[in-house]
């Protein structure tokens, strides 16, 4: 690898290429070097060939700079990349790199495979005792085609670049740096009182990119309108030329008609301060504490006449050109006339620069992984090589050595000793091949026993565990044990939940059944039961925690699959109908019941019980399958009765219907036969793997003794802390 004391930043942007070369001496960051080559056409220009502009540019550049042998660090647009920025719950440090991964595959619209992607802890994140508390993180991506398009020039020209960086994070490293490092080196971020934040708004040839970061947290934008917009305004109403009109841009006071120029370029000073302003007005509603204090400016196109003053004068703000750099050292570079007058073009560079050598806020970087493993073994292979030749020359050594001494022992002085220990050798043999048989015996008879004595366990698993699901299916107990009818107990008031199929499939490994779509469902299904039953069990934090952290089943065991539906589907219970009910209910009971089973008898002969929770049982990740919406069904009316049906002419058999109800009489109120009532049919999973009643009496009795233990510790530690106080 290439020393981190001397750094190249080099930023290709579509009117010229930029480099700044700087060091770090004393901890003060020195420029030694820069170099600013235009190309003879701008690279958007239909005409212009992209490749062979930048190609030519770079080996002008090596040209000019001999080799290039110190660490390099380039930029891509901001346009090419993905920057989210998000706050994880609290959780444990080493378990940042899971959450991410998630979030990258919730944000990133492409498989994680064909991404250059990193990521990195912002700065005045709170970190307590290894726990992320408050804290935000930064997740940056770029497709891995576009990175490799990136770096192409440079692999052309045998330059090897260690940092590929997003040229909007590389001018807040820059700004971060040179302008708030003050606050950063006091590392105190308070999220209710943020320090005021800057705008950085940097210029470019076709687009801009916007900025506002306080040093702590950043917000970015990249918006479509740049330098070429004011010349192709000119090109269309002044009816020039591109090149023409790119001249009298860069050089409008001069012109014969100076006004004529600027009135022609304001309809694309109006839209850039639009931009601008809709940019920090969406900042300002997602960020009400955020408090703007400057309007920071940098690219070429910042020289053209009256634009700063026209930026201030529309947004109100103190706005002040970056064309000098503060922390930045070196007067025999930043005194040259060519730097003094492009600095504004060079913000890049330098935060590419601080990157490069350490001293930056962000160092993440999108060079892909494959390319950095490659250098790595690469960089590793002459001390390998090196290793291989020390051990071979000191085995051959050893070699020589041992066969001289070999050489001038006499094998009479050795045989008596080698026959005894052959003879050893054989006896010890002997008595391991005893062993072995008896071990195998032993194995045998152990096997053979578990066989027999677990037998009647296995005959009770599935009792068992229908008896745990039963006892998990919510209903209602009658204390008379006659059920209401419908007038006294509407059926869209009752809470029972009916089983119409209970069905199982064996896997012989859970992963298969544990898909993505099921992955994402049950996290979903969680979700929604913390919500319904308001956290009850366990926090929103350690919910989320949890989930991210869930892997799924694993090895050998049951899915069972019950059919169910429930009549509680009443529209006067908002929220608490439908599948809310069943996750209010029976995933509530599945995750929190228990059941009571008997596990032997005492000396008397009577049953002894034992409780256990589902878990225990081996039931876990409870799953309601389907969201469905409640239906009309026909129902029975128990209330019905047929001798109560309106009276009907008789037929021609010569029978008559019943007597009509008499008039006004209450107790003979005609009942339909059939009742209408909204019904949910709905789909639920569990998962079983088989533990035997031995084995959930083992586990218990050992989470016994483990909180003995503990609560003798304590108990010790509190006298032996009463006996240093007396």
């Amino acid at each position: 690898m290439a020393s981190s004391q001397v750094v190249w930043g080099i930023e290709i942007g579509q009117t010229a290429l930029k480099a700044l070369k700087c060091s770090l001496e004393d901890g003060e960051v020195v420029a030694e070097a820069f170099d600013y080559i235009e190309y003879p056409k701008i690279l958007s220009q239909p005409e212009a060939d992209p490749e062979e502009l930048v190609s030519e540019a770079i080996l002008q550049l090596l040209e000019r700079n001999d080799a290039i042998n110190e660490k390099v660090c380039i930029s891509v647009p901001g346009q090419s990349g993905l920057a989210k920025f998000f706050k994880p719950p609290p959780v444990e440090v080493k378990k940042v790199i899971d959450i991410v991964r998630y979030e990258a595959k919730q944000q990133i619209p492409f498989e994680l495979d064909d991404v250059a992607w990193d990521y990195q802890m912002m700065p005045g994140s709170m970190v307590e005792e290894g726990y992320a508390l408050e804290s935000e993180v930064g997740l940056f991506a770029m497709k891995r085609e576009m990175a490799y398009r990136q770096l192409a020039p440079f692999d052309n020209a045998n330059i090897e670049v260690d940092v590929v960086q997003l040229a909007p994070l590389a001018l807040y490293n820059m700004v971060a740096y040179d302008r708030m490092h003050e606050r950063l080196e006091a590392d105190v971020f308070d999220p209710d009182d943020p320090p005021p934040s800057s705008v950085l708004l940097s210029i470019g040839t076709d687009s801009s990119d916007l900025i506002v970061t306080n040093g702590f947290r950043i917000w970015q934008r990249s918006m479509p309108i740049g330098g070429n917009h004011f010349t192709r305004q000119l090109t269309k109403d002044l009816k020039l030329t591109f090149a023409k009109a790119e001249h009298l841009k860069r050089n409008a006071r001069e012109a014969v008609d100076p006004k004529l120029i600027f009135q022609t370029m304001r309809p694309v000073f109006n839209d850039l301060v639009t931009e601008v302003q809709r940019s920090i007005g969406f900042f300002r509603s997602i960020d009400k504490k955020a408090e703007i204090g400057e309007l920071l400016v940098t690219g070429n196109t910042v020289k053209m006449p009256g634009l700063a003053a026209y930026l201030g004068k529309n947004l109100g703000f103190d706005v002040k050109v970056v064309d000098r750099f503060n922390r930045l050292k070196g007067d025999d570079v930043l005194s040259i006339p060519t730097f003094r007058d492009n600095a504004p073009t060079f913000a890049v560079c330098y935060g590419l620069c601080l990157q490069g050598l350490g001293v930056s806020q962000v160092h993440a970087s999108l060079v892909p992984r494959e390319i950095l493993t490659a250098r790595m073994i690469r960089a590793k292979k002459p001390w390998t090589l090196a290793g291989l030749a020390a051990l071979l020359i000191g085995m051959t050594g050893h070699y020589a050595f041992m066969e001289k001494s070999w050489a001038t022992t006499h094998d009479n002085l050795w045989s008596q000793s080698i026959t005894q220990v052959d003879s050893m050798k054989t006896y010890r043999d002997n008595h391991v091949d005893e062993d072995e048989k008896l071990n195998a015996q032993l194995t045998y008879l152990d096997v053979m026993g578990q066989e027999v004595s677990g037998d009647w366990e296995r005959r009770l698993k599935w009792l068992e565990v229908i008896k745990a699901v039963n006892a998990a299916i919510p209903r209602t107990t009658y204390p008379d044990g006659k059920i209401p009818g419908p007038k006294e107990l509407p059926f869209e008031e009752r809470t029972d939940i009916h089983v119409t199929q209970f069905e199982t499939k064996h896997y012989e490994d859970l992963t298969t059944w544990w898909t993505e779509d099921v992955a994402r469902r049950y996290r979903e299904e969680m979700r929604n039961w913390g919500r319904i039953t308001n956290y009850a069990t366990i926090s929103q934090e350690d919910l989320e925690a949890q989930l991210a952290a869930e892997a799924g089943p694993t090895g050998p065991g049951w899915v069972i699959e019950l059919r169910c539906y429930h009549y509680y589907n009443s529209p006067e219970n908002i929220g608490s109908e439908g599948s809310n009910h069943v996750r209010k209910f029976m995933t509530t009971s599945f995750l929190t019941n228990t059941v009571k089973l008997p596990v032997g008898k005492d000396a008397n002969g009577a049953e002894i019980f034992e409780t256990f929770t589902l878990e225990e049982m081996g039931l876990t990740y409870p799953l309601l399958l389907d969201d469905n919406k409640a239906k009309p069904s026909l129902i029975a009316n128990p209330d019905f009765d047929p001798t109560m049906m309106p009276s009907a002419p008789a037929n021609q058999g010569g029978f008559a219907a019943p007597a009509a109800p008499a008039a006004g009489d209450p107790e003979s109120a005609f009942e339909p036969p059939m009742l209408e009532v909204p019904r949910l049919d709905f789909v639920y999973q569990v998962v079983w793997q088989e533990k035997v009643l031995s084995e959930r009496l083992e586990a218990k009795a050992e989470a016994l003794k483990l909180k003995q233990q503990e609560e003798e510790s304590a108990a010790q530690a509190a006298g032996e802390s009463v006996a240093a106080v007396q």
